[in-house]
Protein backbone atom coordinates (compact mmCIF):
# COMPACT_ATOMS: atom_id res chain seq x y z
CA UNK A 1 0.00 0.00 0.00
CA UNK A 2 1.61 3.36 -0.79
CA UNK A 3 0.66 5.98 1.63
CA UNK A 4 0.00 9.14 0.41
CA UNK A 5 -1.12 12.37 2.71
CA UNK A 6 -2.51 15.32 1.81
CA UNK A 7 -3.70 18.39 1.99
CA UNK A 8 -7.34 18.02 2.85
CA UNK A 9 -8.75 22.00 3.80
CA UNK A 10 -7.17 25.22 4.83
CA UNK A 11 -5.15 25.68 7.87
CA UNK A 12 -6.98 25.23 11.05
CA UNK A 13 -5.48 25.32 14.90
CA UNK A 14 -5.74 23.15 17.69
CA UNK A 15 -6.84 19.42 18.38
CA UNK A 16 -9.80 19.47 15.72
CA UNK A 17 -6.67 20.17 12.96
CA UNK A 18 -7.99 19.20 9.60
CA UNK A 19 -4.69 20.24 8.06
CA UNK A 20 -2.81 16.67 6.55
CA UNK A 21 0.50 17.29 4.47
CA UNK A 22 1.63 15.02 1.21
CA UNK A 23 4.27 12.72 2.47
CA UNK A 24 7.83 12.11 1.08
CA UNK A 25 6.96 9.13 -0.32
CA UNK A 26 4.72 9.92 -2.62
CA UNK A 27 7.29 12.76 -4.38
CA UNK A 28 10.13 9.60 -4.26
CA UNK A 29 7.51 8.01 -6.74
CA UNK A 30 6.71 11.07 -8.98
CA UNK A 31 10.78 11.54 -9.50
CA UNK A 32 9.82 14.93 -10.61
CA UNK A 33 10.79 18.36 -9.07
CA UNK A 34 8.18 20.97 -9.19
CA UNK A 35 8.55 24.99 -9.38
CA UNK A 36 5.86 26.08 -7.39
CA UNK A 37 3.59 24.77 -4.55
CA UNK A 38 0.94 27.81 -4.48
CA UNK A 39 -1.36 25.73 -2.10
CA UNK A 40 1.76 24.72 0.13
CA UNK A 41 0.92 23.41 4.23
CA UNK A 42 3.31 25.30 6.27
CA UNK A 43 6.88 24.97 5.05
CA UNK A 44 7.96 23.14 7.87
CA UNK A 45 6.12 21.05 7.72
CA UNK A 46 6.31 20.58 3.34
CA UNK A 47 7.70 17.53 1.62
CA UNK A 48 7.09 18.86 -1.72
CA UNK A 49 10.43 19.26 -3.79
CA UNK A 50 9.52 22.58 -5.37
CA UNK A 51 11.48 25.69 -5.47
CA UNK A 52 8.47 28.17 -4.46
CA UNK A 53 6.13 27.97 -2.00
CA UNK A 54 3.40 29.97 -1.56
CA UNK A 55 1.15 29.21 1.67
CA UNK A 56 -2.26 30.30 3.29
CA UNK A 57 -0.65 33.61 3.86
CA UNK A 58 0.26 34.33 0.74
CA UNK A 59 -2.90 33.83 -1.34
CA UNK A 60 -1.81 31.26 -4.18
CA UNK A 61 -4.83 32.50 -5.99
CA UNK A 62 -3.73 36.05 -6.35
CA UNK A 63 0.53 35.46 -6.97
CA UNK A 64 1.41 34.23 -10.19
CA UNK A 65 1.84 30.22 -11.32
CA UNK A 66 5.32 29.91 -12.97
CA UNK A 67 6.46 26.42 -14.34
CA UNK A 68 5.50 22.62 -13.32
CA UNK A 69 3.09 22.91 -10.80
CA UNK A 70 1.86 20.99 -7.52
CA UNK A 71 -1.37 21.51 -6.44
CA UNK A 72 -2.76 20.15 -3.56
CA UNK A 73 -5.81 22.99 -2.68
CA UNK A 74 -7.68 23.09 -0.07
CA UNK A 75 -10.71 20.23 -0.39
CA UNK A 76 -13.12 22.60 1.20
CA UNK A 77 -13.20 24.73 -2.15
CA UNK A 78 -11.09 23.33 -4.66
CA UNK A 79 -13.01 25.25 -7.93
CA UNK A 80 -10.89 28.32 -8.24
CA UNK A 81 -7.79 25.94 -8.02
CA UNK A 82 -8.87 23.95 -10.08
CA UNK A 83 -9.80 26.50 -12.76
CA UNK A 84 -6.20 27.96 -12.36
CA UNK A 85 -4.42 24.58 -12.97
CA UNK A 86 -6.13 23.91 -15.94
CA UNK A 87 -5.10 27.48 -17.38
CA UNK A 88 -1.50 26.95 -15.91
CA UNK A 89 -1.56 23.90 -18.15
CA UNK A 90 2.05 22.48 -16.21
CA UNK A 91 1.83 20.57 -13.23
CA UNK A 92 0.09 17.60 -11.13
CA UNK A 93 -2.73 18.08 -8.39
CA UNK A 94 -4.25 15.42 -6.04
CA UNK A 95 -7.99 16.36 -5.25
CA UNK A 96 -10.57 14.28 -4.02
CA UNK A 97 -13.34 12.31 -6.11
CA UNK A 98 -16.53 14.45 -6.06
CA UNK A 99 -19.25 12.72 -8.03
CA UNK A 100 -21.06 16.08 -8.15
CA UNK A 101 -18.45 18.65 -8.64
CA UNK A 102 -18.19 20.72 -11.90
CA UNK A 103 -14.79 21.29 -11.38
CA UNK A 104 -13.91 17.07 -11.65
CA UNK A 105 -16.00 17.38 -14.74
CA UNK A 106 -13.93 19.93 -16.15
CA UNK A 107 -10.82 18.41 -15.00
CA UNK A 108 -11.64 14.97 -16.72
CA UNK A 109 -12.70 16.75 -20.10
CA UNK A 110 -9.48 19.08 -19.70
CA UNK A 111 -6.33 17.33 -17.86
CA UNK A 112 -4.08 15.23 -19.77
CA UNK A 113 -4.16 12.18 -17.78
CA UNK A 114 -5.23 11.12 -14.24
CA UNK A 115 -4.52 7.88 -11.38
CA UNK A 116 -6.31 6.29 -9.39
CA UNK A 117 -3.16 5.56 -6.65
CA UNK A 118 -4.04 3.08 -4.10
CA UNK A 119 -6.06 4.08 -1.26
CA UNK A 120 -4.13 5.76 1.22
CA UNK A 121 -3.01 6.77 4.59
CA UNK A 122 -2.64 10.51 5.93
CA UNK A 123 -0.07 11.72 8.20
CA UNK A 124 -1.06 14.99 10.50
CA UNK A 125 0.69 17.03 12.03
CA UNK A 126 2.03 16.27 15.82
CA UNK A 127 2.79 12.22 14.20
CA UNK A 128 -0.82 10.59 13.72
CA UNK A 129 -2.10 8.95 10.99
CA UNK A 130 -5.66 8.85 9.56
CA UNK A 131 -7.03 7.51 6.27
CA UNK A 132 -9.94 9.61 4.74
CA UNK A 133 -13.16 8.11 3.68
CA UNK A 134 -13.28 8.99 -0.26
CA UNK A 135 -10.99 8.69 -2.87
CA UNK A 136 -8.43 11.12 -4.15
CA UNK A 137 -7.27 11.20 -7.79
CA UNK A 138 -3.41 12.08 -9.19
CA UNK A 139 -4.32 14.70 -11.85
CA UNK A 140 -1.59 15.60 -14.91
CA UNK A 141 -1.13 18.48 -17.29
CA UNK A 142 2.45 18.17 -19.69
CA UNK A 143 4.32 15.57 -21.05
CA UNK A 144 6.58 15.47 -17.84
CA UNK A 145 3.95 15.23 -15.64
CA UNK A 146 2.11 12.28 -17.60
CA UNK A 147 4.89 10.01 -17.08
CA UNK A 148 5.50 10.59 -13.44
CA UNK A 149 2.02 9.78 -12.46
CA UNK A 150 2.67 7.01 -14.15
CA UNK A 151 5.56 6.05 -11.92
CA UNK A 152 2.85 5.92 -8.99
CA UNK A 153 -0.01 4.33 -10.61
CA UNK A 154 -1.54 3.07 -14.04
CA UNK A 155 -2.84 6.11 -16.31
CA UNK A 156 -6.05 7.49 -17.95
CA UNK A 157 -5.01 9.57 -20.78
Amino acid sequence: MIALPTRLFPITEGPQSDECCTPASLFDLLGIRFDLDPASCPRELSAVPADQFYTIEDDGLALPWFGRVWLNPPYSNPTPWVDRFLEHGSGVALLPVSSNAQWLCRLWAEADSMALPARQRFNVPGGGQMTTRFTTLLWAMGHDCVEAIGRVSRVRA
